[in-house]
């Protein structure tokens, strides 16, 4: 492993990230607070802290190999973690792990909170934590990637770190560098867009923008405590649930779309149609429950609180425009293993990804066939295309780690005191990038103890790193020459 390598470049994106911290003091200037000092000392921490890294190893040119582009993506995650903490721990009271949580949510766009009182934050803080989960969404390793190399670094072994499963090989354009600005100026056009739509459906300009970053993101931070609720608009709503469907979609798609300038590639994808067929079913199951157990006086009102609960549990964004955990039981435990599949592969939704629970439902229904037909050779397709097993067995093999990292995590939150719903739907909300969860977690995640706190870290990092990513570094293969 080349560890001259891995530092070089943690110091480069310290040093990139720290300038995130800057807008947050045109934005206090702009409201004219008194907290910008906070992100100037943020911002000086993590460029010297940055430059005590780079300096040291600033002529070591040689090529990351795959496994230190695994070391560099969980290492930056990690201490981007700590180091986006800091605006939290000096401009609030919240404790270290509170704070550490809050960022690491932000980041990896789960958009669970320990913050009460979000409507008296100064806006400055209330922009970073948008900011954040900006950031985040598309993952700021792929920014990377299309900035390291005017900076002499490769960015390939990164990218295939960062995006690991049956995509990860999928190129838009014939470089990785171009690949990545392609996915940033759709990513950037989506946010302008939803932004300004959210402006002309009656949000300020400030709300606007934060909601657009948290939106496109498929993050769920909001600037109030009530979230989406707190507008109690019915074109703001329409608004978020068609960029958080768009943001579910495997982002290669909307670029073949715009460069063909035809929406073909959307109805010929499988996994475009299976994404919106599984919404479709969940939203009509959730809206009849409404309307038929009396929740919701007419029809109309029902169909508009469960469609936007679906869309947005579904594509694990987390706004809320209803206390959905106080819903008939049955409900919030449809929603929440709805979060399960997520978004489309390539897209910034969390979960398995719809592309693997279709997979793993095609390889039940071959194992079914086989038992009628023994002799029988049967394959598992994607559209017209047979998949290899290699490709399979690494569906499975993601699968039953799932499994088991959330099994393992929640009896760990139920040792620490917390109750099975809560245990459970905790681990789940935040393996899935989703946010809020059910019992004590509905709401927010402040009344936990600093213990569940830090394996809901940990679950943020593997959801975020689909797995795979961070569990290889705990292999001792991994560390073997």
């Amino acid at each position: 492993m080349r560890v001259r390598a891995i530092q070089r470049i943690v110091g480069i994106l310290l040093m990139l990230f720290s300038l995130t911290m800057l807008p947050p003091v045109f934005v206090g200037w702009l409201y004219d607070e008194t907290m910008i000092h906070v992100f100037f000392i943020g911002f000086l921490v993590t460029l010297v802290v940055g430059l005590v890294l780079w300096l040291p190893v600033k002529g070591y040119d040689k090529e990351l190999q795959l496994r230190d582009g695994f070391m560099v993506v969980v290492m930056f995650w990690v201490v981007l973690g700590v180091f986006g903490a800091f605006p939290f721990v000096l401009a609030t009271d919240l404790s270290t792990v509170d704070a550490v949580f809050e960022s690491l949510s932000g980041l990896t766009t789960t958009g669970a909170t320990v913050i009460v009182g979000l409507d008296t934050l100064p806006r400055a803080l209330l922009f970073y934590r948008q900011q954040l989960q900006w950031l985040g969404g598309m993952g700021i390793i792929v920014l990377a990637v299309a900035i390291l190399p005017m900076l002499g670094i490769g960015g390939m072994q990164l990218y295939r770190a960062e995006t690991p499963g049956p995509m990860k090989d999928s190129k838009l354009t014939p470089r990785i560098t171009e690949t990545a600005k392609a996915l940033w100026y759709i990513y950037l056009s989506m946010t302008v867009a939803c932004a300004g739509l959210y402006w002309l459906a009656g949000m300020t300009v400030f709300d606007a923008v934060g909601h657009s970053f948290s939106t496109v993101a498929i993050g769920g931070f909001s600037t109030h405590d009530q979230s989406i609720a707190y507008f109690d608009n019915g074109m703001i709503e329409a608004v978020a649930m068609v960029f958080m469907l768009l943001a579910g979609v495997n982002f290669a798609l909307h670029f073949l779309v715009w460069r063909n300038l035809s929406i073909r590639p959307y109805i010929a994808d499988p996994e475009f149609r299976v994404y919106f067929s599984m919404l479709a079913i969940i939203a009509l199951i959730t809206i009849a429950y409404l309307y038929l157990t009396g929740m919701y006086s007419s029809l109309e009102q029902a169909a508009f609180r469960g469609l936007f609960q679906a869309v947005s549990i579904g594509t694990t964004a987390g706004f809320t425009t209803a206390e959905y955990h106080h819903w008939p039981t049955f409900l919030p435990i449809l929603l929440l293993l709805s979060s399960f599949i997520g978004g489309c592969a390539g897209s910034t939704g969390g979960g398995m990804k719809v592309i693997r629970v279709w997979l793993l439902i095609k390889q039940g229904m071959r194992e079914i066939r086989r038992l009628i037909h023994p002799n029988a050779i049967f394959s598992v397709k994607v559209g017209n295309k047979p998949l290899s097993s290699r490709v399979v067995g690494a569906v499975w093999g993601f699968f039953s780690l799932y499994v088991v990292c959330f099994c393992v995590m929640g009896l760990v939150l139920t040792a620490t005191g917390l109750d099975l719903v809560t245990a459970f739907s905790a681990v789940a909300a935040c393996l899935n990038n989703l946010g809020p969860g059910l019992g004590e977690v509905g709401a927010n995640y402040a009344g936990i103890n600093a213990t569940a706190k830090w394996v809901l870290c940990f679950a943020m990092l593997l959801g975020r790193l689909e797995i795979f990513t961070l569990l290889v570094l705990l292999t001792p293969e991994f560390w073997r020459r």
